[in-house]
């Protein structure tokens, strides 16, 4: 089981856990998600403005919206998890991407974290008033979509990408 975790949004005093974070997921070669989680912390201090900039609706890409980033730290500072809220739907965020992405670092999956963090998540989207969120997942990722079930995930049309892949989603 999970041990206590909180969300916490990005914060300089973080930075050792976070690249610690930052280092495993990409060391072991996976996709990473949430995206943001791809973005080169060697700049930590511009990394965490440019994410809370975003929340803000801030200094956005053409075309995307603000969107809130939490990691999920556990008791002993290490940052297990991280979790994206957007904001609003997009057309393609609505096909594709879903109000919520979240992700769990390759050492500590299968502990029940991903559970914890989605619901949290749900939580804070709710605060953000978006009270019936999307959540998608690739149709190949089962754990994920054990996920979102446990969170009360319901499942809606698939949408099926240009390459073929098979996009499960559900409202929540």
């Amino acid at each position: 089981m999970a041990a206590s975790v909180a969300l916490v949004r990005p914060a300089l005093e973080l930075e050792e856990a976070y690249l610690a974070f930052y280092q495993e997921w990409m060391d072991s070669g996976e996709d990473v998600v949430p995206w943001v989680v791809g973005i080169d912390p060697t700049d930590f201090q511009g990394m965490v403005q440019t994410l809370l900039a975003n929340e803000k609706g801030e200094r956005l890409n053409e075309g995307w919206v603000p969107d809130s980033t939490f990691w999920l730290v556990a008791e002993d500072e290490q940052i297990v998890g991280a979790v994206n809220i957007r904001h609003r739907l997009t057309e393609k965020l609505r096909n594709s991407g879903g109000h919520i992405g979240y992700g769990i670092r390759p050492s500590e999956r299968g502990k029940g974290y991903a559970t914890k963090l989605l619901a949290l998540a749900l939580e804070e989207a709710r605060l953000l008033g978006i009270h019936k969120a999307l959540v998608v997942c690739n149709e190949s990722n089962i754990a994920s979509e054990r996920t979102i079930i446990r969170n009360g995930g319901v499942q809606d049309t698939s949408f099926v990408e240009e390459n073929g892949n098979v996009i499960k989603r559900y409202w929540i």
